[in-house]
Protein backbone atom coordinates (compact mmCIF):
# COMPACT_ATOMS: atom_id res chain seq x y z
CA UNK A 1 0.00 0.00 0.00
CA UNK A 2 1.04 3.68 -0.57
CA UNK A 3 2.63 5.22 2.58
CA UNK A 4 0.72 8.71 2.18
CA UNK A 5 -2.16 6.09 1.70
CA UNK A 6 -1.86 4.21 4.04
CA UNK A 7 -0.81 7.24 7.14
CA UNK A 8 -4.42 8.58 5.70
CA UNK A 9 -5.92 5.55 6.47
CA UNK A 10 -4.72 5.34 9.95
CA UNK A 11 -3.91 9.09 10.93
CA UNK A 12 -7.10 9.30 13.55
CA UNK A 13 -6.04 6.78 15.00
CA UNK A 14 -2.19 7.67 15.39
CA UNK A 15 -3.08 11.07 16.15
CA UNK A 16 -4.77 9.96 19.19
CA UNK A 17 -1.93 7.44 20.01
CA UNK A 18 0.54 11.12 19.33
CA UNK A 19 -1.72 12.82 21.96
CA UNK A 20 -1.35 10.61 24.41
CA UNK A 21 2.32 10.48 23.97
CA UNK A 22 3.20 14.04 23.92
CA UNK A 23 0.53 14.82 27.36
CA UNK A 24 2.42 12.61 28.78
CA UNK A 25 6.05 13.72 27.76
CA UNK A 26 7.53 17.46 28.25
CA UNK A 27 9.03 18.14 24.93
CA UNK A 28 11.73 19.81 27.15
CA UNK A 29 12.56 16.72 29.01
CA UNK A 30 15.16 14.16 28.28
CA UNK A 31 14.67 10.37 29.29
CA UNK A 32 16.78 8.86 31.81
CA UNK A 33 17.33 4.84 32.33
CA UNK A 34 19.20 3.64 35.36
CA UNK A 35 20.64 0.16 35.31
CA UNK A 36 23.10 -2.24 37.73
CA UNK A 37 26.04 -4.56 36.90
CA UNK A 38 28.82 -5.64 38.43
CA UNK A 39 32.61 -5.80 38.40
CA UNK A 40 32.77 -9.82 39.13
CA UNK A 41 33.75 -10.51 42.93
CA UNK A 42 35.52 -14.20 44.36
CA UNK A 43 31.29 -14.72 45.61
CA UNK A 44 28.83 -17.55 44.50
CA UNK A 45 25.96 -14.69 45.38
CA UNK A 46 25.98 -10.82 46.21
CA UNK A 47 22.95 -10.15 47.04
CA UNK A 48 22.18 -6.42 47.16
CA UNK A 49 18.86 -5.06 48.89
CA UNK A 50 18.25 -1.99 46.31
CA UNK A 51 15.07 0.46 47.86
CA UNK A 52 15.60 3.34 45.70
CA UNK A 53 17.75 5.44 43.49
CA UNK A 54 17.38 9.06 43.06
CA UNK A 55 18.53 11.85 40.89
CA UNK A 56 19.74 15.33 41.82
CA UNK A 57 19.20 17.96 39.10
CA UNK A 58 20.27 20.79 41.37
CA UNK A 59 21.85 21.48 44.67
CA UNK A 60 21.80 20.37 47.91
CA UNK A 61 19.01 18.15 49.14
CA UNK A 62 16.03 20.44 46.87
CA UNK A 63 17.03 18.85 43.65
CA UNK A 64 16.38 15.01 44.64
CA UNK A 65 13.84 12.93 42.59
CA UNK A 66 13.40 9.40 43.10
CA UNK A 67 13.17 7.02 40.20
CA UNK A 68 10.29 4.43 39.65
CA UNK A 69 12.63 1.40 40.86
CA UNK A 70 11.42 -2.13 41.05
CA UNK A 71 12.52 -2.70 44.98
CA UNK A 72 14.12 -6.07 45.63
CA UNK A 73 17.20 -8.18 46.17
CA UNK A 74 19.41 -8.26 43.08
CA UNK A 75 22.13 -11.27 43.04
CA UNK A 76 24.96 -8.62 41.53
CA UNK A 77 26.78 -11.80 40.56
CA UNK A 78 24.68 -12.61 37.53
CA UNK A 79 25.56 -9.07 35.90
CA UNK A 80 28.73 -9.84 34.87
CA UNK A 81 30.38 -9.65 31.47
CA UNK A 82 28.58 -6.78 29.45
CA UNK A 83 25.26 -7.94 31.33
CA UNK A 84 22.90 -5.56 33.32
CA UNK A 85 19.52 -5.22 34.68
CA UNK A 86 17.37 -2.01 34.51
CA UNK A 87 16.18 -0.54 38.32
CA UNK A 88 14.48 2.44 36.85
CA UNK A 89 13.37 5.30 34.80
CA UNK A 90 12.30 9.13 35.02
CA UNK A 91 11.92 11.97 32.62
CA UNK A 92 13.57 15.18 33.49
CA UNK A 93 13.77 18.84 32.20
CA UNK A 94 17.02 19.07 29.96
CA UNK A 95 20.13 20.78 32.06
CA UNK A 96 22.87 19.34 34.48
CA UNK A 97 22.31 16.34 36.45
CA UNK A 98 25.48 16.36 39.70
CA UNK A 99 24.61 12.98 41.70
CA UNK A 100 22.77 9.82 42.20
CA UNK A 101 22.09 8.59 45.51
CA UNK A 102 21.41 4.62 45.74
CA UNK A 103 19.59 3.62 48.58
CA UNK A 104 20.11 0.15 50.02
CA UNK A 105 17.86 -1.84 52.65
CA UNK A 106 19.22 -4.23 55.16
CA UNK A 107 18.59 -7.96 53.06
CA UNK A 108 22.22 -7.78 52.35
CA UNK A 109 24.12 -11.21 51.96
CA UNK A 110 26.87 -13.31 49.91
CA UNK A 111 27.40 -16.92 50.08
CA UNK A 112 30.79 -18.43 49.99
CA UNK A 113 31.47 -21.96 49.87
CA UNK A 114 27.80 -22.69 49.71
CA UNK A 115 27.21 -20.53 53.30
CA UNK A 116 25.06 -17.70 53.01
CA UNK A 117 26.45 -15.02 55.51
CA UNK A 118 24.58 -11.67 56.40
CA UNK A 119 26.16 -8.37 55.56
CA UNK A 120 26.89 -5.20 57.66
CA UNK A 121 25.38 -2.31 56.26
CA UNK A 122 25.97 0.84 57.87
CA UNK A 123 22.68 3.36 58.31
CA UNK A 124 24.58 5.79 56.32
CA UNK A 125 24.19 4.02 53.38
CA UNK A 126 20.40 3.03 53.73
CA UNK A 127 20.05 6.70 54.17
CA UNK A 128 21.39 6.66 50.93
CA UNK A 129 25.15 6.43 49.04
CA UNK A 130 25.98 9.53 46.92
CA UNK A 131 27.57 9.23 43.57
CA UNK A 132 28.89 11.95 41.41
CA UNK A 133 27.54 12.58 38.28
CA UNK A 134 28.35 15.70 36.40
CA UNK A 135 26.18 14.90 32.84
CA UNK A 136 24.22 17.51 30.60
CA UNK A 137 21.03 16.24 29.21
CA UNK A 138 19.69 17.37 26.11
CA UNK A 139 15.92 17.40 25.28
CA UNK A 140 14.51 14.37 23.61
CA UNK A 141 17.47 11.96 24.16
CA UNK A 142 17.44 8.80 26.38
CA UNK A 143 20.23 8.34 28.28
CA UNK A 144 21.37 5.21 30.38
CA UNK A 145 23.25 5.67 33.80
CA UNK A 146 25.22 1.73 34.50
CA UNK A 147 25.98 1.63 38.37
CA UNK A 148 29.06 -0.65 38.37
CA UNK A 149 29.38 -2.48 41.64
CA UNK A 150 32.36 -3.34 42.39
CA UNK A 151 31.87 -6.60 44.31
CA UNK A 152 35.71 -7.74 45.11
CA UNK A 153 36.45 -3.93 46.60
CA UNK A 154 32.89 -3.46 48.43
CA UNK A 155 32.70 -7.18 50.65
CA UNK A 156 34.94 -6.62 53.50
CA UNK A 157 35.88 -9.68 56.03
CA UNK A 158 36.31 -8.46 59.72
CA UNK A 159 38.42 -9.73 61.74
CA UNK A 160 36.05 -12.03 63.64
CA UNK A 161 35.13 -13.62 60.33
CA UNK A 162 31.70 -11.64 59.43
CA UNK A 163 31.55 -9.50 56.48
CA UNK A 164 30.72 -5.47 55.99
CA UNK A 165 29.59 -3.52 53.09
CA UNK A 166 31.71 -0.49 52.11
CA UNK A 167 30.23 0.20 48.64
CA UNK A 168 32.34 0.98 45.76
CA UNK A 169 30.35 2.02 42.54
CA UNK A 170 31.43 3.74 39.54
CA UNK A 171 28.13 5.63 38.04
CA UNK A 172 28.91 5.75 34.01
CA UNK A 173 26.66 7.61 31.71
CA UNK A 174 26.13 7.49 28.13
CA UNK A 175 23.55 8.36 25.54
CA UNK A 176 21.46 5.77 23.88
CA UNK A 177 19.45 8.13 21.29
CA UNK A 178 18.65 10.88 19.02
CA UNK A 179 15.99 12.74 18.33
CA UNK A 180 14.50 15.12 15.42
CA UNK A 181 12.95 18.67 15.76
CA UNK A 182 11.60 21.04 13.71
CA UNK A 183 9.07 23.94 13.58
CA UNK A 184 6.18 24.45 10.76
CA UNK A 185 4.39 27.54 9.55
CA UNK A 186 1.38 28.57 9.82
CA UNK A 187 0.64 27.07 13.24
CA UNK A 188 -2.51 26.33 12.11
CA UNK A 189 -1.60 23.27 9.87
CA UNK A 190 -0.87 21.70 13.05
CA UNK A 191 0.60 18.15 11.58
CA UNK A 192 0.88 14.84 13.15
CA UNK A 193 4.54 14.01 12.40
CA UNK A 194 6.28 10.66 12.00
CA UNK A 195 9.29 9.45 12.07
CA UNK A 196 9.84 6.15 9.36
CA UNK A 197 12.26 3.67 8.40
CA UNK A 198 10.96 1.14 5.38
CA UNK A 199 7.36 0.57 6.53
CA UNK A 200 8.08 0.66 10.20
CA UNK A 201 6.91 3.63 11.88
CA UNK A 202 9.43 4.13 14.85
CA UNK A 203 7.98 7.54 16.34
CA UNK A 204 5.38 9.84 16.40
CA UNK A 205 4.99 13.67 17.59
CA UNK A 206 2.50 16.56 17.40
CA UNK A 207 3.17 19.98 17.07
CA UNK A 208 2.76 22.26 19.97
CA UNK A 209 0.76 25.28 20.55
CA UNK A 210 4.02 27.69 19.00
CA UNK A 211 4.15 25.18 15.98
CA UNK A 212 7.21 23.54 17.76
CA UNK A 213 7.66 19.70 17.52
CA UNK A 214 10.19 16.76 18.58
CA UNK A 215 10.29 13.62 17.51
CA UNK A 216 11.73 11.60 20.93
CA UNK A 217 14.47 8.75 21.65
CA UNK A 218 15.13 7.52 17.93
CA UNK A 219 17.58 4.75 17.66
CA UNK A 220 20.24 5.73 15.06
CA UNK A 221 19.20 5.69 11.67
CA UNK A 222 17.93 7.28 8.03
CA UNK A 223 14.18 8.50 8.72
CA UNK A 224 11.57 9.66 6.29
CA UNK A 225 9.79 12.24 8.17
CA UNK A 226 6.07 12.59 6.95
CA UNK A 227 4.00 15.50 8.80
CA UNK A 228 0.37 14.72 7.60
CA UNK A 229 -1.36 18.58 8.73
CA UNK A 230 -5.39 19.15 9.20
CA UNK A 231 -7.40 19.46 6.21
CA UNK A 232 -6.76 22.43 4.24
CA UNK A 233 -3.10 21.35 3.79
CA UNK A 234 -0.95 19.03 1.79
CA UNK A 235 1.42 16.40 3.20
CA UNK A 236 4.72 16.58 3.41
CA UNK A 237 7.75 14.49 3.12
CA UNK A 238 11.23 15.11 4.35
CA UNK A 239 13.50 12.18 3.39
CA UNK A 240 16.78 11.20 4.06
CA UNK A 241 17.19 12.86 7.51
CA UNK A 242 20.04 11.45 9.59
CA UNK A 243 19.84 10.77 13.25
CA UNK A 244 22.79 10.02 15.53
CA UNK A 245 23.11 8.69 19.18
CA UNK A 246 23.46 11.97 21.34
CA UNK A 247 22.21 14.38 19.04
CA UNK A 248 19.30 16.34 18.17
CA UNK A 249 19.11 16.90 14.19
CA UNK A 250 17.21 20.31 13.41
CA UNK A 251 14.67 20.40 10.59
CA UNK A 252 14.16 23.90 10.78
CA UNK A 253 11.35 25.66 9.68
CA UNK A 254 8.80 23.54 7.76
CA UNK A 255 6.27 25.73 5.49
CA UNK A 256 2.68 24.47 4.44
Amino acid sequence: MDMKKLMKSVLPVLIVGAFMLTSCSNQNNARLEVSLTDSPGDYEEVNIDIQDVQINSGTGNSGWMSLNVEKGVYDIRQLTNGIDTLLGSIELPSGKISQIRLVLGTNNSIKVDGVEHDINTPSAQQSGLKLNLHADLIEGITYKILLDFDAARSIVKQGNGSYSLKPVIRAIEEATSGAIKGSVTPIEAAPAVYAIVGTDTVGTALTDSTGKFLLRGLPADTYLVTLVPATGFITKDKPNISVTVGNVTDLGLIEF
